[in-house]
């Protein structure tokens, strides 16, 4: 680890945080002081980043800044019935993906107050009901999708999905629409993984994340002794043995399931790391996906989708690397034995940020991990990052002096 990166990173987390208890336009009023992802280019907080940028403040010694922002994302769970993307109104359309139960284990752990778990508790349920109830599918498994309704404001996104990815698909405007929203619930806007129906797919990360939550509320029950451990503990369960049996490809390897077709994603992601951080993959299928390490792992750490042909710029797409996944990598291989790779993923990683450091002075959004550099695949002008890059670097050099 590079001493200097790791001062920039100290010395600029104060600028990355937002007071804003009143509502201004379209941004929401927040309670606490919140974390944004980086200096001069947010005003918002966003949710999935939140849980790998609390990884890296927790590590520097401001836990009470990553409560401040679990205080926050409870707020508005409790405020509008779901996590938002971040706290603006049009965001209200979309969640994204579920970490709020692990970021508030993270604090419960730090902190270990059971009556401020007790509200947590009863406001994480909420969360629940909504995955529960607005994506859910007929066969037990959720999908991600969007709340639009307005024909208008899906040809709008239709219109965006075109401007990003550089063609217009061969779609319904109101199916493209919907896809191109359901894309930025999943986090992964926008990204070949499911053709252009991304709503009709259970998709492999966001059921473990259901699992992980379904997991800690058992947890939480037995902390809090209320008696329900059980009933959480049999959906994590039943959800379990759902995904093994359907988003199995016949090789071990666990994919995003269309439940319309039948069919799983043609393309292996990063996000079949998902059931191995969350302890939902079996020996066989963690073996699997060790042996197609060479499919996603580059001399700079993992790609977000192997190489493949599909048409367009997607970001979320060979040749990007995300910290977050790379984050997601290095705990599953670790959880089930892969240590030797773990932590090369997570040399590569402080490497690649070092380097890109060393050149430009900054850490960014997202990079190429297999030229090192950040000739990203690009939908807009990257702007450099604090939030999960940071925290993901300092969680890997925290790995790898264990």
């Amino acid at each position: 680890m590079s001493d200097k990166v790791k001062k920039f990173i100290s010395d600029n987390w104060d600028r990355c945080i937002k007071r804003n208890r009143e509502n201004e336009g379209t941004l929401i009023g927040m309670p606490y002081p919140y974390t944004v992802p980086a200096v001069g280019h947010f005003d918002e907080i966003y949710y999935w980043d939140t849980y790998f940028t609390n990884k890296g403040l927790l590590l520097d010694g401001r836990a009470a800044q990553a409560k401040y922002n679990v205080d926050d994302m409870m707020y508005l769970v409790n405020r509008y019935g779901f996590m938002p993307n971040g706290n603006r109104t049009y965001y209200l359309t979309h969640s994204q993906p579920p970490f709020l139960s692990c970021m508030v284990r993270d604090i419960y752990d730090y902190y270990k107050d059971d009556s401020w778990l007790y509200l947590a508790y009863h406001i994480l349920e909420k969360e629940y009901e909504f995955w529960h109830t607005k994506r859910n599918s007929d066969i037990g498994l959720s999908h991600y999708d969007s709340l639009l309704t307005n024909e208008k404001m899906y040809l709008e996104m239709a219109e965006d999905f075109e401007r990003r990815a550089g063609f217009m698909p061969d779609a319904e405007v109101h199916i493209l629409g919907r896809h191109y929203r359901t894309t930025a619930e999943s986090g992964w806007d926008i990204t070949p993984r499911w053709d252009y129906d991304a709503f009709n797919f259970a998709a492999v990360d966001l059921n473990s994340l259901l699992f992980m939550m379904e997991s800690n509320m058992s947890f939480f029950a037995s902390e809090l002794q209320n008696g329900e451990e059980q009933i959480w503990q049999d959906r994590a369960d039943k959800r379990k043995a759902l995904m093994l049996e359907s988003m199995d490809d016949g090789n071990g390897l666990l994919l995003d399931y269309n439940f319309i077709t039948g069919k799983l994603s043609n393309i292996l992601s990063a996000a079949s790391f998902y059931p191995m951080f969350a302890g939902i993959a079996k020996r066989e299928n963690a073996l699997a996906l060790v042996k197609a390490l060479d499919r996603l792992e580059t001399e700079y750490g993992i790609l977000t989708c192997e190489k493949n042909d599909a048409k367009g710029t997607y970001q979320w797409n060979y040749p990007n690397g995300w910290a977050c996944l790379q984050y997601v990598a290095i705990m599953g291989l670790d959880k089930y034995g892969y240590k030797t790779e773990a932590k090369r993923i997570a040399e590569k990683y402080i490497r690649l940020v070092d380097k890109t450091f060393e050149e430009t002075g900054n850490l960014w959004e997202k990079y190429n991990v297999v030229s090192g550099g950040l000739d990203v695949a690009n939908e807009y002008k990257m702007p450099a990052m604090m939030g999960w890059s940071a925290g993901v670097y300092l969680a890997a050099d925290d790995y790898l002096k264990k």
